[in-house]
């Protein structure tokens, strides 16, 4: 599974991730991205039906935490940096305005969500915003089918790893065109609601300690998932080396 995950992680620079979506937008093309952080790669190892949806063939694993990046260098994999999810939805949502093309948000709390819908008509006039759903919605195959019929050329889904992974499997064949991103807590910093990392954190790739210093309930759930991932990468060095 982890070994899998590796093999198909992107390795190119954020520039060169952002180009590459760039030109999907302009020519239309789908695009499946799981934004991966250590925690991502173990709950894979442990759910079937997410195990599924990485190893997809039409999924772009893309290294959003710094260990996974640190992880695939000591596996022999020539890593340029970091894609995080949310430099990458600001950059698609900002590429949205550009090539007049619409976006889907799905996700978060209602408040979140009418905080960003309003910041994003303020920052993009020109946006099409062609659907804005929050994740607490009953039916979330509703929202799906009404994403389907709007037809968005970007959709984000912020409603954690991995149920919004799962909903986008769920339907990803059945649209035409389109990005699709599961952006866990990615509204709650774009909307302002909750700040980012200070500048000198994000330069350091210490944003999993910002995020910890921030809510200490977070660390039991770090820390098992990386002693995890460690020792999984560890496994996975020795097995290279026989």
């Amino acid at each position: 599974m982890l070994k899998e995950y590796f093999a198909k992680l992107y390795t190119g620079s954020d520039a060169e991730y952002h180009a590459k979506m760039r030109a999907a937008l302009e020519c239309g093309e789908k695009h499946f991205v799981v934004t991966a952080n250590p925690e991502t790669l173990m709950i894979g190892e442990k759910n079937a039906d997410f195990d599924r949806v990485l190893c997809r063939e039409e999924v772009t694993i893309v290294p959003d935490g710094i260990g996974v990046v640190k992880a695939a260098e000591s596996l022999g994999r020539n890593m340029h940096g970091r894609v995080t999810g949310v430099e990458l939805s600001a950059f698609l949502i900002e590429e949205c305005a550009k090539q007049n093309k619409s976006v889907f948000l799905f996700g978060a709390k209602a408040e979140v969500l009418d905080a960003l819908v309003e910041k994003l008509g303020k920052q993009y006039p020109s946006l099409v915003i062609a659907g804005a759903e929050n994740g607490y919605v009953k039916d979330r195959d509703a929202v799906m089918e009404r994403a389907l019929a709007a037809k968005p050329d970007v959709m984000l889904v912020a409603l954690g790893i991995p149920a919004q992974e799962l909903l986008i499997d769920q339907f990803y064949d059945r649209f035409e065109k389109g990005v699709f991103v599961g952006v866990g807590g990615t509204f709650d910093v774009l909307s302002g609601t909750v700040r980012r990392a200070p500048k000198l954190f994000v330069k350091l790739n210490l944003e999993w300690l910002w995020r910890i210093l921030r809510q200490p309930s977070r660390l039991r759930r770090f820390y098992d998932s990386n002693v995890r991932f460690l020792s999984k990468v560890k496994a996975l060095r020795k097995e290279q080396q026989k």
